[in-house]
């Protein structure tokens, strides 16, 4: 068994695929119509284009607002993902209007930052000491 997709709920999925593919770097892979206005529209890391895909799912459903607004008042991140350096990728996005809710903390086995990503969640970058 593996990990082929998942997804983050998005106000608006121009806006997502907009900061996820030119922002965050991913790439997009699939895009197709599936209503008057949704898409089922993925993303995948640019050095593994056959990798876990990424959905960016439409937040319609009722149960996705209270559910995300709970996490982000938190602070708890919706997904995580994998970098090489979180300080240098902090940086990175910083430079490019990113907004951080936590700079790098080193927390032993990683060391982690988390933004928002502008379509309604927290994201965590992290990386594991080698």
């Amino acid at each position: 068994m593996k990990i082929h997709l998942t997804s983050v709920f998005v106000d608006d999925q121009v806006k997502a695929l907009r900061f996820y593919t030119e922002i965050l770097g991913f790439v997009k892979k699939y895009d197709v119509s599936v209503g008057e206005k949704d898409r089922w529209l993925t993303v995948v890391s640019p050095d593994e284009l056959g990798g876990t895909e990424l959905l960016l799912e439409p937040a319609g459903h009722p149960a996705v607002k209270p559910y995300r607004d709970a996490l982000f008042k938190d602070g708890i991140p919706l997904a995580q993902f994998a970098v090489d350096d979180v300080k240098a990728e902090y940086e990175r996005l910083r430079g490019l209007g990113v907004r951080f809710t936590q700079e790098p903390l080193d927390m032993g086995a990683i060391t982690a930052a988390v933004f928002e990503d502008t379509c309604g969640n927290l994201i965590q970058i992290a990386t594991q000491p080698q």
